[in-house]
């Protein structure tokens, strides 16, 4: 499914790009956060014994770039089947990146929910994180913490999430599946509690594109993506363009992202794609981005590095090669005058001890927290 790499000692570019190949140009201060947006109407709940059910589409999802889409849980807008190849189509049917915000007293929390597929778990990830619904509460201190996780056994759930939580009004934040598309979702609660939903923010989102572990694999719940690890850290939507095992640099994909005004874009492709694509491609999608947002950032990430390439030359040659096609593209671009462009290098993304994966190239949790990490340095210096 992929081919990926970082750490801190990846930052932007290191000394192997010389002086000053860093973020160009003046410093990027980060979008503005947009004015609030008009508080939505309150949903009119279905109750039944004694649970109010609210329906997450009345007041929207966080992590969607188009709201032209075919089904509302879809990644992509309506009018890219057909244009997109039909395998990135299909991914894009998975609500991976998605989240929905609400405040409520309630101590039980429920939720109710219809997934797309029937395929629950994939052998090296667990239901949890491909099929699962994920919640988050704000504590005190205004951080997101994790609360509870829904554990699919059926293509149709309901479940209770929460029972017994402290008495309060607090946020609760629910990311959605991973690899499953979503058809429908509810958030119930006692009929009797408080409940008012959380708009999804206008702040400017960090855009990701790439493969299968942006989109995810293999964190066991969705709250463990590093992309969703990110978007909590620095407190801004994200929007998650992961397509397992087909992020290649397409075209079509680069004129649907240059649709989208964010706050960066992160170009995290290598995983899927080998030397010689880097080359067709690498240079080529950067300038298409480029020339329809000229003043955003964009950060360009290498392959994480596989597990087990310390002992097998097939893996560490094939890495090489993207590689090397991949920092001869940015240099081209920084020799031409591209400006606003960033390089995170792939060899420490997972660390050094071989121990964050679950399969040797999808990171594990530990390998989520740690490409978190190798993250944060460089959307720090551009944000």
């Amino acid at each position: 499914m992929e081919r990926q790499g970082l750490t801190r000692k990846q930052l932007l570019a290191t000394a192997a790009f010389g002086a000053g190949a860093t973020v160009l140009g003046p410093a990027f201060t980060g979008a503005r956060p947009a004015a609030a947006a008009a508080a939505p109407a309150e949903p009119e709940p279905v109750v039944e014994d004694g649970i109010a059910w609210y329906d997450v589409a009345q007041w929207g999802v966080e992590g969607k770039g188009w709201s032209d889409t075919a089904r509302f849980y879809d990644r992509l807008p309506a009018r890219a089947e057909g244009s997109v190849r039909q395998a990135v189509w299909d991914l894009s049917r998975d609500s991976a990146g998605m989240l929905a915000r609400f405040h409520t007293d309630s101590p039980v929390i429920h939720a109710r929910y219809t997934l797309r597929s029937p395929s629950l778990a994939l052998p090296h990830m667990p239901a949890t994180g491909v099929s699962g619904v994920d919640l988050y509460a704000q504590d005190a201190d205004g951080r997101d913490r994790w609360l509870a996780v829904v554990k699919p056994t059926a293509q149709t759930v309901q479940a209770q999430l929460t029972a017994g939580v402290d008495a309060g009004l607090r946020r609760y934040t629910a990311y959605l599946p991973l690899y499953n598309g979503v058809e429908s979702l509810q958030i119930g609660v006692d009929s009797g509690a408080s409940f008012q939903v959380v708009p999804p923010r206008t702040r400017k989102p960090l855009v990701f594109y790439g493969s299968s572990i942006l989109q995810g694999a293999c964190a066991s719940r969705p709250g463990m993506a590093f992309t969703a690890l990110l978007g909590r850290r620095f407190d801004r939507p994200v929007i998650n363009l992961g397509f397992s095992g087909n992020a290649f640099m397409d075209p079509e994909v680069g004129a649907l992202l240059a649709e989208l005004d964010p706050a960066v874009f992160v170009i995290d492709c290598l995983p899927n794609m080998d030397a010689d694509m880097v080359s067709e491609r690498g240079e080529s999608f950067v300038r298409q981005l480029r020339a329809a947002r000229g003043h955003i950032p964009i950060v360009m990430v290498e392959d994480r590095t596989y597990a087990n390439a310390w002992l097998v030359k097939g893996e560490r040659d094939q890495q090489a090669g993207s590689r090397t096609a991949y920092r001869e593209a940015y240099r081209n671009l920084l020799a031409s005058g591209v400006r606003n462009l960033s390089y995170l290098r792939g060899d420490d993304l997972l660390g050094d001890d071989d121990e964050a994966t679950t399969d040797g190239s999808h990171p594990s949790d530990l390998g989520m927290v740690r490409y978190a990490d190798a993250y944060t340095g460089v959307l720090r210096r551009v944000l």
